[in-house]
């Protein structure tokens, strides 16, 4: 069953039988297939794209995955490729249902303020006017969709740079679009990070007005900033005293809605010492100046830092490769080489990291991770060479900004 356009736009409440024919997306209807061809009977395997028209806020997201006609391999991830169900098999004539929820925003604030996204902002699926979902996988096999509005539900705030942001093409990605595989239809992920930012530019663009035009009191930011932070060469720049004024901002007006806030300390680069074996530090005192303002504020913190050394040190110095986006000519047409962005298996390893740094906090948001979600250890990182991973269509060899 599908509901009727007027019926939709009043509720925001959406069905779609996705056995039936659907059209492309266009503007005035406010659904469909979209980004790639819809699939057809010579198609049936191909990935595809639906989206819905919607206001901004949270949307909890009921899909059942299967077919009548065929055996399935279903991957789903939504707007900037958040990972929300991997690749769940399906046997010829069997269904299995997944629920969760999309955060979907736009650059609006109010009717007088607008974030300052980036020129390659401008294109990604994060930041449109729409709610995205890819079906991905070697046989996506989709019976339907059924959205609706959810107002009440936690939501998780994301702020940081390339490490954290929901990374939108091939083969870069980052931890803050792999945790929402963690969590059930009870919460929210909602990723504001981008690349090449700072504690100072992300204030500065409106990201955290952005934020805080919607947090309420249960609600969670996590706070990674670090990497870019270091390169600021103004006046009074450095750890101890500019960044950490930078994080009192973001302590302050987050407590000031009744929100929890948690800090992060930024994930390692890939740079060994000589020796090959250890992980050097390439973050100076940034690390130690988080620590210190959690401290003295009682905010609470995961390690990432530490976490993050230990599974590359555990990785190895060729293996640790992996986890990174080095890929050779042959791939992309040009050799890849990135010590800092992680690859989609970096990636979900360094959100598994997130998650146990939260189980360690104890943080009531853990009720709601997924019943399969199993206890993680760096020192005992998951095989990289059984991980699998089903790459969308939009691939981009240019290193995002920031390193």
């Amino acid at each position: 069953m599908m509901a009727l356009l007027p019926t939709m736009a009043w509720s925001q409440t959406f069905d779609f039988d996705m056995t039936k024919p659907l059209p492309v997306y266009n503007a005035e209807t406010g659904y469909g297939y979209d980004v790639l061809p819809a699939p057809t009977k010579k198609t049936p395997n191909d990935p595809f794209y639906f989206s819905v028209k919607v206001d901004d806020g949270n949307y909890r997201v009921k899909v059942v995955l299967g077919s009548k006609k065929k055996a399935g391999e279903t991957t789903v991830r939504a707007e900037g490729r958040r990972l929300m169900v991997h690749n769940l098999t399906t046997k010829k004539g069997k269904f299995q249902t997944f629920e969760f929820v999309v955060n979907k925003r736009s650059p609006r604030i109010d009717d007088k303020t607008r974030v300052r996204i980036k020129d390659r902002e401008k294109d990604y699926l994060a930041w449109d006017d729409k709610l995205t979902l890819e079906f991905n996988g070697d046989a996506p096999a989709v019976q339907s969709i059924h959205i609706e509005r959810d107002n009440d539900c936690p939501t998780i705030y994301l702020c940081g740079n390339s490490t954290v942001v929901d990374q939108n093409n091939e083969p870069w990605a980052s931890w803050g679009q792999m945790i929402t595989r963690w969590f059930g239809p009870e919460v929210a992920i909602s990723n504001h990070a981008e690349s090449g930012l700072t504690a100072r530019t992300f204030i500065g663009g409106g990201r955290l007005d952005k934020i805080l035009s919607t947090l309420k009191p249960g609600d969670y930011v996590f706070v990674e900033f670090g990497h870019n932070d270091e390169k600021e060469k103004r006046p009074g720049d450095g750890a101890w005293y500019h960044y950490t004024y930078q994080l009192k901002i973001f302590i302050d007006q987050v407590r000031s809605k009744g929100a929890d806030i948690v800090f992060c300390t930024p994930t390692q680069r890939r740079q060994f010492e000589k020796d090959n074996k250890t992980i050097r530090n390439t973050h100076g005192d940034f690390p130690a100046a988080m620590k210190s303002v959690a401290e003295r504020e009682k905010v609470q913190l995961i390690d990432l830092n530490q976490m993050t050394k230990v599974l590359f040190e555990t990785l190895g110095f060729e293996n640790s490769k992996r986890a990174l986006v080095h890929y050779p000519k042959e791939l992309y047409g040009r050799e890849l080489a990135d010590n800092t962005h992680f690859n989609p298996y970096g990636a979900y390893e360094v959100a598994k990291c997130v998650v146990m740094g939260m189980k360690q906090l104890n943080l009531p948001i853990v009720k709601y991770l997924r019943p399969e979600w199993a206890d993680f250890n760096p020192a005992q990182p998951d095989d990289w060479t059984t991980f699998k991973w089903a790459p969308a269509r939009n691939a981009e060899i240019t290193k995002p900004d920031g390193n």
